[in-house]
This record gives structure tokens, C-alpha cells and sequence, in this order.
């Protein structure tokens, strides 16, 4: 065995540099698996990515010759009534959806987390709605809003929902938020299950010793103890929901008239069914840009409220 004596450096002379750190080289199954994945989200994203932002700038019908239009497009976005048609909608489902999905997501976690029988049987049946197709489950409440709800509600003499909600431009939004936010519940309620397994029994037991109510225990431990959760949770839904398009083309295709019209179906119609490719891709950019000003938005402002508790 070998041992180092160090030299003592005299007073007033400059200390040497310390040592290089070895240099460690990144094993070659690094390379392996993240180029390939790099080279797929490159070419699936990034290359239509750029190639959608190029064609906003033109007059591009989806077919045929094209020309170069600068920022006409977007200029013309602003004039469009329907434009701002679409964007309400779509603000106001999303903002209703995102509330009304994470207090019933948070309600049903912190039932299923509770001393209860069969717990675990029933987290497995309130996760099956996010396993199944959006479309088919929509074309079954479809079925059921357009007749049998109607045919309950003639038996039963409310005459209110004797008719399809579908039917009328005022209520046929609730439809779509009843099946996005019963779709989208099941994975809220996942996240909040895992945050509410993280807070230690002997809180409870604490507070219980002083005799906090079950309110009380969940405003002072609960809540602030799946801060984080919830922000997950309320980010990644109003992102989901301001992109809703399944839901609506399975319940009303946007309709009556254009009540139901999301941003995402409109881009979808005008751009590969209406001739609008350049315009609507244009309309997609800017909508873009708003999911990442938004999201942002909201993290930011959940995160300090995480902190303030």
C-alpha cells in the first residue's frame, strides 16, 4: 500500500489547483436507446412541427399550388368571429371540467382511501374509464342522453329532460362535460391516491387527540400535504380539456349549429375539410402558444400556493 505525504505550503503563495475530476464517459447503451427515441420524436414531432409553422405563413387549401402569404393568416385570426366562438367555448368547458373533475376525483380518492372493504377492487373498477376508447364510450352516452335519459325523465314527469340535452345550443355542453370529466376522473383519482399514501398515519392520530373535526383534518393535514398532487393533477386537466375534440365529434360534432365547436375541431375542419389548411394551421400555432403560456400560468401560480401552506 502506497501512501501520500503532502507538501505544506508556505504562507503567501497561491494554493495549487486541485485536482481534475476523471473524466467519466457515458456508456454506449446510453446512445443506444436515447438516439433512436430522439430520431423518432424528431421526425414525428419536430420535422411536422416546423413544417405546420411554415405552411401559416402561406394560403395553402391542403391541395394544389400555394403561395407565399407572410403573416396574413394570423393577421385574418383576429377578425374572425368564429375564432372567438370556438375559443369560449372551449375556455369555458375546460375551466368547468378542470374544477368539476378534481373535486369529484379528490372526494372518490380519499373514499377509496379510507378503512373500507374491498379497497382494492373498487380502485380497479373506477380506473376502467380511462382504459376504454373515448369515442365508443361517447357514442354509448350518446345513446343514453338522446334516449333513454328522455325516457326515464317522461316516466318519472320531468319534463325538462324529456328531451335530448344534446338537442339544444345551451345545455348540450353539460353532455360533453358529464363524459369528459367522467373519462378523465379515473386518472385524477390514481395521482391523488399516491399523494394521499405519502401522509403519515400518526398526523391523523395526532389531530384526532386534539380533537380536530374530519374538515378540519383535511384543511390543516390533507390538502396541504397533496399540494403537489393537486397541481399536478389541475395542470395536466386544463391542458387535456382545452384540447378536447373526441368527446365532441362522439356527442354533438360540434353542434347545434356551432355551440359545441372546439378550437381543435375547428382546426380540424377548416384545415382538412373547409380548404383552410394554411389558415387553420395559423390558428393552430397561435393556440399552441396559448396551452404553453397558460400551463405555465398555472404552474407557477399553484406552486406558490404549495409554498405558502
Amino acid at each position: 500500500m502506497s501512501t501520500e505525504v503532502s507538501r505544506p505550503t508556505r504562507p503567501g503563495t497561491p494554493s495549487s489547483p486541485p485536482a481534475l475530476r476523471p473524466e467519466r464517459r457515458v456508456p454506449r447503451v446510453f446512445y443506444l436507446m436515447v438516439l433512436p427515441a430522439l430520431a423518432l420524436f424528431a421526425v414525428f414531432h419536430t420535422v411536422p412541427l416546423l413544417t405546420g409553422m411554415f405552411f401559416s405563413l402561406t394560403n395553402y387549401a391542403g391541395y394544389g399550388e400555394w403561395s407565399f402569404v407572410g403573416l396574413r393568416n394570423y393577421v385574418n385570426l383576429f377578425g374572425d368571429d368564429r375564432i372567438y366562438g370556438a375559443y369560449g367555448f372551449t375556455f369555458l368547458f375546460a375551466i368547468v371540467s378542470t374544477v368539476a373533475v378534481n373535486i369529484i376525483a379528490l372526494s372518490i380518492a380519499i373514499a377509496l382511501n379510507g378503512r373500507i372493504r374491498f379497497k382494492t377492487g373498487f380502485r380497479g373498477i373506477f380506473f376502467i374509464p380511462n382504459i376504454l376508447s373515448i369515442l365508443i364510450v361517447g357514442y354509448v352516452f350518446n345513446y343514453l342522453f338522446s334516449n333513454s335519459v328522455p325516457a326515464i325523465a317522461d316516466a318519472l314527469g320531468i319534463t325538462s329532460l324529456t328531451t335530448s340535452i344534446l338537442a339544444s345550443p345551451d345545455t348540450a355542453w353539460i353532455g360533453v362535460v358529464i363524459l369528459s370529466v367522467w373519462q378523465a376522473a379515473a386518472f385524477n383519482i390514481i395521482i391523488y391516491l399516491a399523494g394521499l399514501q405519502t401522509i403519515p398515519t400518526e398526523l391523523y392520530e395526532a389531530a384526532a387527540l386534539d380533537g380536530a373535526s374530519p374538515w378540519k383534518q383535511f384543511t390543516s393535514i390533507t390538502f396541504p400535504m397533496i399540494g403537489a398532487f393537486f397541481t399536478i393533477n389541475m395542470v395536466l386537466s386544463l391542458k387535456n380539456f382545452l384540447q378536447v375534440f373526441d368527446q365532441i365529434v362522439s356527442l354533438t360534432a360540434g353542434g347545434p349549429g356551432t355551440s359545441t365547436e372546439s378550437i381543435s375541431l375547428l382546426i380540424y375542419r377548416g384545415g382538412f375539410q373547409g380548404g383552410e389548411y394554411g389558415y387553420q394551421t395559423a390558428n393552430a400555432v397561435i393556440y399552441l402558444f396559448v396551452i404553453i403560456a397558460i400551463s405555465f400560468i398555472q404552474l407557477r401560480v399553484l406552486q406558490r400556493r404549495e409554498a405558502s401552506f
